[in-house]
């Protein structure tokens, strides 16, 4: 059964309570800002492309906020988090190291399963919110909000630090916009007439090598979206004598 779908703007009504230098419409002074692989995708939907925490990002589409509202209701929205913090936390003590900065109840989540939760600080108050996913890979996959990244992030490498002078194996790594991450070095490219797209060769590190991952190209400073392939990439019609 196919089900109808959208991507939801990132940025939602929290932007209103945002100061205006943050929500600021887009200016040529504002190139410098950071895209997302979907940044194109928003354009070509009539995205309102905002400032936000360095990232260049829709705060409304085409459709007003409560069309986008009751779409999701009735059908499902998809979100970009590729602004967003996102750490994997390893270790055989990386439930007992989420459980101590948020509340909720991260030991008896499924493989794969996530769950809404708040970051706290010592006194029990509120500092952030976040998703904490216990992937079937054996870590902990935690997205938390891009305007909090520095302080997010301080707050758990301190919690780490901490179990780690304990003796603790818990560790954390910092995923920076997934597919921005897997950028390789083209070493040559050019249109295939015959497949009607581009295609190249190039390095990627070997984790990423496998056929069928996605990865993350600049063309001409522009980033496309590119897709890990066997060679050749047009199969051969002609014999060779043995």
């Amino acid at each position: 059964m196919q089900r109808a779908m959208t991507v939801v703007p990132h940025l939602g009504l929290r932007l209103q309570a945002l100061p205006l230098a943050l929500g600021r419409p887009l200016s040529r002074a504002q190139d410098v800002l950071r895209r997302t692989p979907l940044y194109d995708f928003h354009l070509a939907h009539g995205g309102k492309m905002v400032a936000f925490a360095g990232w260049s990002l829709p705060v409304q589409y085409r459709d007003s906020h409560v069309d986008s509202h009751l779409h999701t209701r009735r059908h499902c929205s998809l979100f970009d988090v590729s602004h967003m913090l996102q750490t994997k936390i390893l270790g055989c003590d990386r439930v007992k190291l989420m459980e101590s900065l948020v509340v909720g109840d991260i030991a008896e989540l499924r493989p794969n399963q996530g769950t809404l939760s708040l970051f706290t600080n010592e006194a029990g108050g509120i500092e952030d919110d976040l998703i904490v996913t216990s992937t079937s890979e054996g870590y902990l996959y935690v997205v938390s909000n891009a305007g909090c990244w520095d302080k997010d992030l301080a707050l758990m490498q301190g919690k780490v630090r901490e179990l780690q002078n304990m003796g603790s194996d818990v560790s954390l790594e910092v995923v920076d916009n997934a597919l921005l991450a897997l950028q390789g070095t083209v070493t040559s490219g050019c249109p295939s007439p015959c497949l009607k797209k581009n295609v190249a060769m190039g390095y990627v590190p070997s984790e990423y090598s496998r056929p069928g991952t996605p990865l993350l190209v600049e063309v001409r400073r522009k980033q496309q979206m590119a897709v890990v392939s066997k060679m050749p990439f047009v199969t051969t019609n002609y014999y060779t004598l043995k």
